[in-house]
């Protein structure tokens, strides 16, 4: 019998007026009212190809990109440390940020 092939994630895409590309990491949380995330781009096209951004955004419950401003809750906060642990180079970057 044939062993399934894993089924492969498509990466999400972005597209700014200054690039395209895609995340690369991603930091997503669930909270009562959406799901606060932190976003590591990787530019693949446009004038800003090759370089990284961070975003701070949010998704709705049924996971719909929201157009507005990341709020999170202080409560909240040790939730998306946690997330972070798995974005190595998100991790980083946001490090240099703060420190």
């Amino acid at each position: 019998m044939a062993t399934p092939k894993p089924k492969s994630v498509k990466p999400k895409t972005f597209n700014l007026h200054w690039g395209s590309g895609i995340v690369e990491e991603e930091a997503l949380i669930s909270t009562d009212y959406h799901q606060p995330c932190i976003q590591l781009l990787k530019f693949t096209e446009g004038e800003a190809e090759g370089q990284y951004e961070i975003r701070f955004c949010f998704y709705n419950h049924r996971g719909r990109f929201q157009r507005s401003p990341m709020i999170i809750d202080e409560d909240s906060l040790g939730e998306m440390r946690a997330a972070l642990n798995a974005t190595p180079k998100l991790k980083r970057m946001l490090k240099r940020l703060v420190g």
